[in-house]
């Protein structure tokens, strides 16, 4: 285990930590924000437990994770935008919360509470399918084109698990107007998986022949 990427996987956890507990708890005006505290416990928990899994099992993929620095202008706009629709519904939730804005029923975060973790496992499972996995659009030395498990059914498995986890999370919050919010991801990952496939196609051996394989990008029989 090397200890500099120790260091700077927890430095980077708990500041994420922090940041989304000031977003949530300080526009809410209050510590007493259940839904709040569940959405920390749902995304923090597994955060950190497939940090250690990582560590241990394969370190060079929990370090492609931790890389953010895009080098595609097109891809630096999309994690702009996404940085905005996050913090705005984030804000939000928690002033939904203090003003009782449009907010939903405690069953209704729980239900999304479920989906959360369940798009959560699916989110492990695609990591073990795909080790080339970064958060960078890249082609990596000798990376191979993965086309079995979820990666049969649609050719983008990660963004189709994200969706989902992204418009859960308002829901566990309890708020309609951070869910509207959330909404605007969708054509932020649709933007980001055309310019992905360009590079792509272009840059990775038998990409080409693997999208003609597999139809759909995103949901099966839709996109």
């Amino acid at each position: 285990m090397s200890k500099t990427l120790f260091i700077r996987a927890i430095t980077k956890f708990l500041a994420g930590l922090l940041m989304v507990a000031a977003l949530l708890f300080i526009p809410a005006g209050t510590w007493d924000y259940p839904q709040g505290w569940l959405l920390l416990g749902i995304l923090f928990v597994p955060m950190f437990v497939a940090g250690l899994v990582m560590m241990k099992k394969n370190p060079e993929l929990l370090k492609k994770r931790l890389n953010v620095k895009e080098e595609e202008s097109e891809q630096r706009l999309v994690i702009l935008f996404s940085g905005i629709m996050f913090l705005a519904a984030f804000v939000s939730a928690g002033l939904s919360y203090r003003h009782q804005w449009l907010m939903l029923p405690p069953l209704v975060s729980i239900l999304a509470a479920v989906v959360f973790l369940a798009a959560y496992a699916l989110y492990a499972e695609v990591l073990r399918e795909n080790t080339y996995l970064s958060r960078t659009v890249e082609v990596q030395e000798d990376q191979k084109v993965i086309d079995t498990g979820l990666y049969g059914i649609v050719r983008h498995p990660m963004y189709m698990v994200t969706v989902i986890l992204f418009l859960a999370m308002p829901l566990v919050l309890g708020s309609v107007i951070s869910f509207v919010i959330m909404l605007l991801y969708i054509p932020i990952i649709v933007r980001r998986i055309r310019n992905e496939e360009m590079v792509l196609a272009e840059g990775l051996s038998g990409y080409r022949q693997y999208m003609e394989k597999v139809k759909y990008r995103l949901i099966p029989f839709v996109w």
